[in-house]
Parts: C-alpha cells; structure tokens; sequence
C-alpha cells in the first residue's frame, strides 16, 4: 500500500491528498461497494495515475469505478474526474446547482485561476436535484445532502455500514468568497443538517479524517463559532 493510504472502515479508503498523493489534491476518498468503486472527489488532475496506482495496490480494480460523486465545483476537488470518465467509463455525479462551472469550464467558478490553471468543459452523466437524493450501489445506500454554503451546489455524503456512520464532508469550513457563489447563512444551516446525522466518523476534504462521534461534532461547532 502506498504511503498514506489509509482504510478507514471496512471497504472506506482514502487514496489521494495533499500526503498521499500531490499538495494540490483535496482528499479522494474511495468507497468499495462489494466489488462495484465509487470514488467521492478526484483531486486537481495532476495525480490522475497515481490515484489509479493506489487503487491497484489496495487491490482493487479501477476498471470497477462506475461513479465519481463530487462534493463540489472547485478544480482541487474535480480535476481528474474526466480523466475517470473517459478511461474507464465512469460516470461524473454532482449537484445541479453546481455542474454549469463544470460544462462550460468556468476558471472562477471551478477556482481553477487560483491555481493557474484551467478546466476544460466537462460532460456531467447525473446531476444531483433537491436538499436530498440516495444512490444505491449492491444492497447499500449512499445518502447525498444538499449542503450549500461554501458553493451553492455543495454537498455532503454519507454511508452507514458495519454500525458506523461515515460522513463524506469535504469544504464544510470553507472558505466563503463572493466569486464562489458562497452564502454563509445557509452554510449555517447545511451545518446544523451534518450535526443533527450524528456521524461517528468524518472524512474531511482538507484536514483529515475525524472520530469517534465527539471530535465529528467539535470539528463542525468550532468552525460555526468562527463564523458567528
């Protein structure tokens, strides 16, 4: 396995960021569903191979991706997500309200001039609609809350399995800019939506993977006393 990846639960594995794969990729998390890959988020497009490597040396196939779920629009969440696509047919999910950055390859929106860089108009298979949608991979359930805030199409994940509540919550501390479309009082109540889950276990998309349920519950007050 390679340095820095990590299985979390059973079948929850991290595969990507900035310690395990390149500085510029958020957290790529990788969910085995009894042979059938989802990955939640796909780094900045640097680090396409690596993450396919890392697949490999957990033993798993990436030829069994069939989803990549993006949490939101931003270059350091999305970037080889068309790379997955387009190599093993893998289909790119993420909420309506944030696809258009994606189909028309928006530097601002995708923060993709933040990082130097651009992002080429992406084809998008399903866009999420509503506060709330489940997918189902085999005979489990993988719930998708609408979380806007810091982007208006953001979105939280989460999965219950083997008695734990795994919750997929990538930029829920922000940052929040007027060039991001970000509303930070319906951040608050996104907020209020992942307390009220109870996770017991919380996979971050910048600063690490948190649990057991009290420091889930510490990490999402601390940063809404920041902003009150």
């Amino acid at each position: 396995m390679r340095r820095g990846c990590e299985e979390i639960l059973n079948g929850v594995y991290l595969i990507g960021g900035p310690n395990v794969t390149q500085a510029d990729d958020a957290a790529v998390y990788l969910i085995d569903f009894a042979g059938e890959l989802v990955l939640i988020d796909a780094g900045a497009g640097g680090s396409s191979s690596q993450l396919v490597r890392n697949m490999e040396m957990l033993g798993l196939d990436p030829k069994a991706l069939s989803s990549v779920i993006l949490t939101h629009c931003h270059i350091d969440h999305i970037g080889s997500a068309a790379f997955f696509r387009q190599k093993y047919g893998a289909k790119i999910v993420i909420h309506e309200l944030d696809a258009k950055a994606l189909e028309t390859g928006d530097s601002v929106r995708t923060a993709a001039n933040w990082y130097g860089t651009t992002f080429p108009p992406t084809k998008i298979d399903r866009k999420l609609t509503g506060a709330q949608e489940t997918l189902t991979f085999g005979s489990e359930e993988l719930h998708c809350l609408h979380t806007p805030g810091h982007t208006p199409g953001s979105i939280a994940l989460y999965l219950d399995r083997e008695g734990k509540r795994v919750l997929f919550g990538q930029d829920i501390h922000g940052p929040f800019y007027k060039a991001f479309g970000s509303d930070i009082s319906a951040w608050k109540k996104s907020m209020q939506t992942l307390l009220a889950l109870e996770a017991d276990i919380l996979c971050e998309g910048h600063f690490g993977i948190y649990q057991p349920k009290n420091k889930v519950r510490d990490y999402i007050e601390r940063y809404l006393d920041e902003y009150e």
